[in-house]
C-alpha cells in the first residue's frame, strides 16, 4: 500500500506508525465491544489501557487477554498491507507494543502485573511472527507479469508495415511479369488480403502478449551459468554430463 522506492522517508513511516497503531485499537474496540461489552453495563477505557483489567481471576478477564491476543493477530494482518516487508514487521510490532505500554504507564502507572506483561510479550511475538510470515508468503509468490507498455504497442504497429511490405513485394513481382494490374477483382483481393494479415497479426500479437507470465525465483550464478553455456554448446568434453545434470 505504502510501499515505494527504497529511499529513507520519515513522514512515510511516522504515517505507517500511526495507521498501524490506529487499527490496532480500533480493532482491540470491536473484540472488547463483542467479548466484553457483553458481559459489563458499561464499557471504560479502563479495559484498553489499565493493566489491573488483565487477570485471570475472572471470565471477563479472559476475554480481555483474548481481544488483546485476537487484535495482534488482525495487526499481523494489517501489516501486510501497510508493511509489506517481513524484515520491518518486528520493527512495527514492537512499536506498537512500546507506544501501548507508555499510554497504559500515562492512564495507570507503571504496570506490575505478570500477566500483563506475558499478554502484551506474547502480543508482540505473534504480531511479529503472523506478519513476517504472511509477508514472506506474499513475496515468494510467482508474480504475473502483463507486458501492457510501449513495447507491446510497437510489436502490432509492425504488423501494418510487414503486411503492406509483403503485398507492396508481390505487386512489383506482378508488374515485371505481366504489367500494371488491371483487374478490380485482383485488387479487391490483394486489399482483402493485407487487411486480414495485418489484423489477425495484431490480434494474435495481442493476444500472445497480454499472456501472463509466471516469474519464478530459480537462478544460475555467474560461474554455474558459464559451465552450463559451455556444456550446451559442446565446448566441455562428455565428462561434465554430470555436471550438466546438477546443473539442470
Amino acid at each position: 500500500m505504502f510501499y515505494g522506492a527504497v529511499v529513507w522517508d520519515p513522514w512515510l513511516i511516522v504515517a505507517q506508525i500511526l495507521c498501524l497503531q490506529c487499527l490496532y485499537y480500533l480493532t482491540l474496540g470491536v473484540f472488547l465491544t463483542f467479548l466484553v461489552g457483553t458481559r459489563v453495563s458499561r464499557m471504560s477505557l479502563v479495559y484498553f489501557f489499565d493493566y489491573a483489567a488483565v487477570t485471570t481471576s475472572t471470565v471477563t478477564a479472559w476475554c480481555v487477554i483474548a481481544s488483546f491476543l485476537l487484535s495482534s493477530f488482525a495487526g499481523a494482518g494489517y501489516m501486510l498491507h501497510l508493511i509489506e516487508r517481513a524484515k520491518k514487521c518486528l520493527d512495527f510490532s514492537a512499536t506498537v507494543y512500546i507506544v501501548h505500554p507508555f499510554i497504559c504507564i500515562i492512564f495507570g502507572g507503571w504496570p506490575t502485573s505478570l500477566t500483563w506483561w506475558a499478554v502484551n510479550g506474547t502480543g508482540i511475538a505473534v504480531m511479529a511472527l503472523q506478519g513476517e510470515y504472511l509477508c514472506i508468503r506474499r513475496e515468494l509468490r510467482e508474480i504475473p507479469f502483463t507486458t501492457r507498455n510501449l513495447d507491446l504497442i510497437e510489436r502490432a504497429k509492425k504488423c501494418l508495415d510487414f503486411s503492406a511490405t509483403v503485398y507492396i513485394v508481390h505487386l512489383c513481382i506482378c508488374i515485371i511479369h505481366g504489367g500494371w494490374p488491371t483487374s478490380l477483382t485482383w485488387w479487391a483481393v490483394n486489399g482483402t488480403g493485407i487487411a486480414v494479415m495485418a489484423l489477425l497479426g495484431e490480434y494474435l500479437c495481442i493476444r500472445r502478449e497480454l499472456r501472463e507470465i509466471p516469474i519464478t525465483t530459480r537462478y544460475l550464478s555467474s560461474k554455474n551459468f558459464l559451465l552450463y553455456v559451455l556444456i550446451k554448446i559442446n565446448f566441455l568434453p562428455p565428462t561434465c554430463f554430470i555436471a550438466e545434470r546438477v546443473l539442470c
